[in-house]
């Protein structure tokens, strides 16, 4: 039976007497300067409107010189994301959305998840969406490609604010294109925030050891060694007053032995390697029956240094070296550390380029966990766990001319964060080795 014209006439009406309502809360800026220069004209003609129109105008000229910031703030990026509402999301809505399959039907009507707020950053735009009752969350994440696609971004990420309210960010553009050089060594080093590189919103990258354990998994010549000096870098001057020590394993002899003055121990082959291993695991157990009864938390000393074991290529040691005793030594030592050492100031930041199981069965015991590029799509979520490349930690697409960046999941937050690591040159890595602070 076919639905008579006035019923359709009466929906459309009120579809328009609704949208009139809403108009001035939606866009209270564009809506009230609309009314205020239509009353100006309607009163006192077009003079006094021009001259309203040039006063606002230097007025904004006079506020974007003095306070950028501000203005950039209230007003930029506010008429920014108006237009971007319109004329980016608002226009091509529909059509992406039924192509990647995020429309819904029943009885014959189309039913799409409503934007309900579009706000940009300086560098993206977080469109606020609810979700058509009966989708998930979960369909969105499966479809963040999709969604970059069809609006032109360089990706999509979903945050999930509940159950039909979720948050699609948009990159306008990548910020992290350009390489890093070395940061400023830090003068007061917080080991729970060691600053290494930036991330995708223009702050500071601020890497945890201190109370964990990190894995930094990557192929070659995808950035490990940034990660890995840049930590190091951050963490000198509590190198140099004793309250924090680096024991170095370095089967390759490439990276690490570079810098080898300004590491407490240094290990370059199996049997050495286990022995370091051990022997943290050794310090790690008398700090624990020391600490049994009398505190619960490590606070870094001379007496007791914060231990940061960093193992280069950590494959060799658990699965590519000859000998099985060493690879069960080793193997048993580092489940030893992670299962254990985080509360007594012992902690592991290793390297590996496979991520498999069978290479490495221990990366669930690490909470903090680095991918920069890899191989394969899979591979994303055995590093940083289920989900994350839905969540649109694509590290498998990682343009092999952007080494240092990566998508970072940290524990207890589902959400990865993409970030890239300063570069510390072999000039920077000499200056550190010979003064101690660059």
């Amino acid at each position: 039976m076919e639905t008579p014209g006035v019923f359709i006439l009466a929906r459309w009406i009120a579809r328009l007497v609704g949208l009139l309502v809403l108009l001035p809360f939606r866009f209270p800026v564009a809506v009230g300067t609309v009314a205020v220069s239509a009353a100006v004209w309607h009163v006192f003609g077009w003079v006094a409107l021009a001259v309203v129109w040039t006063i606002a105008d230097i007025g904004l000229l006079v506020w974007w010189r003095r306070w950028p910031d501000a203005f950039r703030h209230c007003v930029a990026l506010r008429a920014l994301a108006a237009w971007r509402w319109v004329w980016v999301y608002w226009r091509h809505w529909q059509p992406v959305l039924v192509v990647a399959g995020l429309a819904e039907s029943y009885q014959e009507r189309q039913y799409l998840p409503r934007i309900r707020r579009v706000a940009c950053s300086a560098w993206s735009d977080r469109v606020r969406v609810r979700l058509v009752a009966g989708t998930a969350p979960a369909d969105v994440e499966q479809r963040v490609t999709e969604l970059a696609h069809g609006f032109g971004a360089p990706s999509c990420r979903v945050t999930v604010l509940d159950a039909r309210d979720v948050v699609l960010e948009f990159p306008r553009f990548d910020t992290l294109a350009k390489p890093i050089g070395a940061l400023p060594v830090p003068r007061h080093v917080d080991l729970a925030a060691l600053p290494v590189g930036k991330r995708e919103d223009g702050e500071v990258w601020r890497l945890r050891l201190h109370g964990t354990h990190v894995l930094i998994v990557g192929v070659t010549g995808a950035g490990k060694g940034s990660v890995i000096w840049s930590a190091i870098r951050a963490m000198l001057p509590a190198i140099e007053d004793g309250t924090a020590e680096v024991w170095a394993i370095d089967p390759k002899r490439m990276e690490l032995s570079y810098g080898r003055a300004l590491f407490a121990r240094y290990a370059d082959t199996g049997e050495t390697a286990v022995d370091l291993l051990e022997a943290a695991v050794a310090t790690m157990q008398d700090r624990a029956a020391r600490y049994a009864g009398r505190q619960r938390v490590h606070v870094p000393t001379v007496e007791d240094p914060f231990v940061a074991v960093v193992v280069d290529e950590v494959a060799f040691v658990t699965a590519y070296h000859p000998d099985r005793d060493i690879r069960r030594r080793a193997e048993n030592a580092l489940a030893t550390l992670t299962s254990q050492g985080r509360s007594v100031g012992v902690s592991v930041l290793a390297a590996l380029q496979d991520p498999r199981k069978e290479v490495l069965n221990l990366r669930n015991l690490f909470p903090d966990k680095i991918a920069l590029r890899l191989d394969e799509a899979s591979q994303v979520d055995m590093v940083l766990g289920d989900g994350a490349r839905e969540r649109g930690a694509n590290a498998h697409l990682i343009d092999p001319d952007l080494p240092g960046v990566a998508f970072v999941r940290l524990e207890g937050s589902p959400v990865p964060v993409r970030v890239r690591a300063a570069f510390v040159s072999d000039d920077d890595i000499d200056a550190m080795t010979a003064e101690g602070v660059a």
